[in-house]
């Protein structure tokens, strides 16, 4: 079966959830799956479920222990570069059926990795290999490239209203 690239963007609520809805639809037929998180190092409850109940995923952080708010720092940048050179490896090689590059554009968009750098990287896949990219901010050379974009649109929001993130719901 042909692999493909999808992207997930746009400001609204839902990028990473697509994204793992995917990957468990993956695992329940059988694929194993590479879920590589840039920017994000701590913990979030998705990350505990599918560590403890879905092992076709495996997921390992390429970020710090908070989201980038400014400028990111060397240590931003230095763990977001290893990220990419190990995924640079994980796709050549072809050790997984669908290898998800959460929050990827966002990356690009910090500057902790060109947008030619990441599309280099993908391009390394085996033809069978899907790739899902998600983050704001999606770089229109990533989105050209790709074979699917969903644009998740911010319509309403209770983070407008003062509701902080809710464990379990938002982390």
């Amino acid at each position: 079966m042909k692999g493909y690239i999808q992207v997930y963007t746009g400001n609204g609520k839902g990028k990473t959830t697509a994204a793992l809805g995917l990957a468990l639809r993956a695992a329940g037929a059988g694929k194993k799956i590479f879920f590589a998180q840039f920017v994000k190092g701590r913990i979030y409850s998705e990350t505990e479920a599918v560590k403890k109940y879905i092992p076709e995923i495996k997921i390992k952080q390429y970020g710090l222990e908070s989201f980038i708010l400014n400028t990111p720092t060397d240590r931003d940048i230095d763990a977001a570069r290893k990220g990419l050179s190990e995924v640079s490896l994980i796709i050549e090689k072809g050790l997984y059926d669908m290898v998800i590059l959460d929050e990827a554009s966002i990356a690009v968009f910090f500057n902790l990795f060109s947008s030619s750098e990441l599309i280099d990287v993908i391009k390394k896949k085996k033809p069978e290999t899907e790739i899902v990219v998600t983050g704001r901010h999606a770089p229109a050379e990533l989105i050209e490239f790709a074979d699917l974009v969903t644009e998740m649109k911010d319509i309403k929001h209770y983070y407008t209203k003062g509701v902080e993130a809710r464990k379990g719901i938002e982390y």
